[in-house]
């Protein structure tokens, strides 16, 4: 079967704000109460989605969600105006407004998990929205996300839709940051390998400092609801080390595409036995998996984690070269930027380097594979995405002057508390829901 894989990219929302809300991500932490530029944001994200769609690659865009979120705030017994509502919140309850404000959506890695229909009993593009249950202000993200990803995905003959994971620690589940799919070609049947940081049930060992938020009894769901058998799947537990040293999801440890895994040298427990296993199931679906793996002499853990060299997105050119994307601060690292030159020279697997300034969204903790969400496509799924939502010149200076009109090119988190942002960015959501055909999917509740 002809396909492609499409990346479809989290447009950065209005509130983009460092409030410092994800306990583990050491970015997110460590930039707490910085000064946030969201116009700078959304156009650094924009402007990598019109790079690789000018390059050749399916490139789709995914909207931001209404924040702050008033349905969330008034579940937490808020009550008046929408004003007065915010107003009363910023008062009482600053970090519940903090993340009723985050802008996180814009990581769309962890908006679901995506099987192809290769893989698929039924032949369709399964979608599984993840809870982010881990999370407070990352957890109100599944229903709208949902909405979007059915006014996007449209038809269920292409497409199936299941509900997020029930919202408990034993069920934690952050969606595509934590899997990745090995195929000879993106139309045949793969092997979905799912990385996990924790068993809820079945013991083992756990990190210590900072929260396991995967668990292998979420993993083990998705790829039943998903239709995957034992031969389609490896779980894999990602080292409880590289956890503690901040890498909170597998996109900060590895990354993968077709038949080529790219990772860290401590990336997972029990290492080589998880490539031998992803070796043997690949080699039944007639692909031979090729390993890059970076030794910790090379790249340490935290230089890894600060350079976010594997929160990187490997990508195959229609020559079928490999080209690995990257953010600038790669480059930045010293260490980082050496070993990409030697990865390049070695005439290896990765043919080219492209490098990418994403700082605003780095800052918080987000590199490039953070923002973009796989979706494999044959031609007739490809045919049934709504087709508004793709990358090129026409929506490229659309989007770029949406967020001229709208976006704001300051915000620290005393503005969190300024009730006007609810207004304006209901105001640019409006205009944007017609820009890309995106219908009723915001869910605004107008108290005046």
């Amino acid at each position: 079967m002809s396909a492609r894989e499409a990346n479809f990219d989290g447009l950065v929302g209005l509130t983009h704000n460092y409030s410092g809300l994800s306990f583990g991500n050491v970015a997110s932490q460590n930039n707490a109460a910085s000064v946030a530029n969201p116009r700078a944001a959304a156009r650094q994200g924009l402007r990598k989605m019109k790079a690789l769609a000018d390059l050749g690659f399916l490139q789709g865009v995914l909207p931001p969600q209404e924040r702050p979120s008033a349905r969330f705030l008034r579940a937490q017994g808020f009550t008046g105006t929408d004003h007065e509502m915010i107003m009363r919140a910023a008062k009482e309850a600053p970090a519940i407004l903090a993340a009723a404000s985050s802008a996180s959506s814009m990581w769309v890695a962890n908006a679901a998990t995506v099987s192809p229909s290769a893989d698929t009993p039924d032949g369709r593009v399964h979608f599984t929205p993840a809870s982010l249950s881990s999370k407070l202000h990352r957890a109100i993200e599944a229903p709208t996300t949902g909405r979007v990803l059915r006014a996007v995905f449209a038809g269920d003959s292409h497409f199936a839709f299941h509900e997020p994971l029930i919202g408990a620690p034993a069920m934690g589940d952050e969606g595509a940051a934590n899997h990745t799919r090995f195929c000879s070609d993106y139309g045949e049947a793969g092997v979905e390998f799912f990385v996990y940081g924790r068993s809820e049930f079945g013991g083992g060992v756990a990190p210590q400092r900072y929260p396991a938020r995967q668990t292998l009894e979420a993993s083990a769901a998705i790829a039943r609801l998903h239709g995957l058998g034992e031969n389609a799947t490896v779980f894999a537990q990602q080292h409880p080390d590289v956890i503690d040293a901040g890498v909170f999801h597998n996109d900060v440890i590895a990354v993968g595409n077709r038949d080529l895994l790219f990772c860290h040298q401590n990336a997972f427990l029990n290492q080589p036995a998880v490539y031998e296993e992803i070796r043997a199931k690949l080699a039944a679906r007639g692909a031979q998996l090729r390993v890059v793996e970076v030794p910790v002499a090379a790249v340490p853990v935290e230089d890894a984690v600060s350079s976010y060299l594997f929160n990187s997105q490997l990508l195959t050119r229609a020559d079928g070269k490999t080209v690995l994307v990257v953010p600038q601060e790669c480059r930045d690292n010293p260490r980082v930027s050496a070993y990409l030159d030697q990865l390049t020279a070695s005439r290896g697997p990765i043919d080219e380097v492209l490098v990418f300034d994403l700082r605003e969204s780095m800052r918080n903790g987000g590199g490039p594979a953070c923002l973009r969400l796989r979706v494999v496509l044959s031609d007739a799924e490809q045919a049934a995405v709504n087709p508004q939502v793709w990358i090129n010149d026409a929506r490229f200076a659309q989007l770029d002057s949406w967020i001229e009109r709208h976006y704001r090119d300051r915000l620290v988190d005393a503005d969190l508390a300024d009730p006007s942002l609810l207004d304006e960015c209901r105001t640019a959501l409006d205009e944007l829901t017609r820009i890309l055909a995106l219908g009723s999917v915001y869910d605004f509740q107008l108290v005046n």
